[in-house]
C-alpha cells in the first residue's frame, strides 16, 4: 500500500531514522503512557512499539494513514485510534492503559509525542494546557520559528504569547533543528524537536482566564509599552498606570510580572 501525503492535513512524513530514533529517545521512561498524535506511515511509532518501557496509543485522523499502519505494523492494530486529537478527552484516553501501579488518571501520568502538523501545532499545545495537570512532558517537532518562540526567555525578539502561557507551567527545552530534506514532501521551512516538561506551578496567584486577556492584549500591540496596551482594560480613573512595570514593553516581563500585572488590573482589584 502506497501512502501518499496530504496537504490539507499538513502532512510531511518524516524519512531520517536516526532523527527518528533521537525523539523517541527524547521520551521520559519513567512515564510509559504515551500519546503519539498523527504517526502518519510510523517512522516514530515502530520505535515505541518495539520498546517494553512505553505504553503508546496511537491517535490518528487520516483513514489512509490507519490502513497502513495496520497494514505494516499489525501490533499497532489495538493500540490505534483514528479520531481528531483536538476533541478528544484525555482523562478517557489515559484510562484505555495503566500505570505500573494499577492507578488510573493519576496526575502527571501522560506525555505526548509526535512530528505535529504544523498548521494546528498551536492548538495542540493549547490542549496540552488545558490537560496540563495529566500531561507530564511533551517532545515534538515543530516549525523552527515556533519551537524558538515557545522556548524564548523574556528580552529575546521571539518571547511572545505562548512563550508566556506555556512557561507558567512547563520547563522548555529546544533539543535540535531539523533540515528540510528529511521529510516527504520537504516543508518550506526548517523543523526543531522541542521538550515541555510539567514544572511544580498547580495554579497561578491571579484571575487565570484574566491573565490570559492580559498576556494576549499586550503582546497584541508588542512595540508599545503597557501603559499604552493594556490602558483599554482599566478605566480612565486608573492610578497605579505610574508603577515602574508600566514603562516596560511585554517581551520584558517574565510569567510572574504577568501574573503581578493581571493582579493589579484585574476588575475586582480596582474596585478595592
Amino acid at each position: 500500500m502506497t501512502l501518499r501525503p496530504k496537504k490539507f492535513l499538513g502532512q510531511h512524513f518524516l524519512n531520517d531514522e536516526n532523527i527518528a530514533r533521537k525523539i523517541v529517545d527524547a521520551l521520559n521512561p519513567d512515564i510509559p503512557r504515551v500519546i503519539e498524535i498523527g504517526p502518519g506511515k510510523g517512522v516514530l511509532s515502530k520505535y515505541l512499539l518495539e520498546d517494553p518501557r512505553f505504553d503508546p496509543t496511537f491517535v490518528e485522523i487520516d483513514r489512509e494513514s490507519v490502513a497502513y499502519l495496520k497494514q505494516l505494523y499489525p501490533a499497532i492494530t489495538h493500540r490505534l485510534i483514528e479520531a481528531d486529537f483536538l476533541k478528544l478527552d484525555l482523562v478517557r484516553l489515559a484510562q484505555r492503559s495503566k500505570s505500573p501501579s494499577g492507578d488510573l488518571g493519576v496526575p502527571y501520568s501522560l506525555q505526548i509525542l509526535g512530528n505535529f502538523p504544523y498548521n494546528i501545532s498551536s492548538q495542540i499545545l493549547f490542549r496540552v494546557m488545558e490537560y496540563r495537570d495529566l500531561v507530564a512532558e511533551v517532545t515534538g517537532m515543530f516549525q523552527k520559528e515556533v519551537a524558538q518562540r515557545i522556548a524564548a526567555p523574556p528580552g529575546s525578539k521571539t518571547y511572545g504569547i505562548l512563550s508566556v502561557l506555556l512557561q507558567a507551567f512547563y520547563t522548555i527545552e529546544y533539543l535540535f533543528t531539523v533540515n528540510e530534506s528529511v521529510f516527504t514532501p520537504p516543508p518550506k521551512v526548517k523543523s526543531a524537536v522541542i521538550r515541555l516538561v510539567r514544572n511544580e506551578v498547580q495554579s497561578l496567584d491571579c484571575d487565570e482566564k484574566f491573565w490570559v486577556i492580559v498576556v494576549k492584549t499586550a503582546f497584541n500591540q508588542r512595540r508599545k509599552t503597557l501603559r499604552n496596551s493594556v490602558r483599554k482594560l482599566v478605566p480612565p480613573e486608573f492610578t497605579q498606570l505610574n508603577d515602574p512595570i508600566f514603562d516596560l514593553r511585554p517581551e520584558r516581563l517574565s510569567v510572574s510580572d504577568f501574573v503581578r500585572l493581571a493582579r493589579m488590573l484585574h476588575p475586582e482589584s480596582l474596585e478595592k
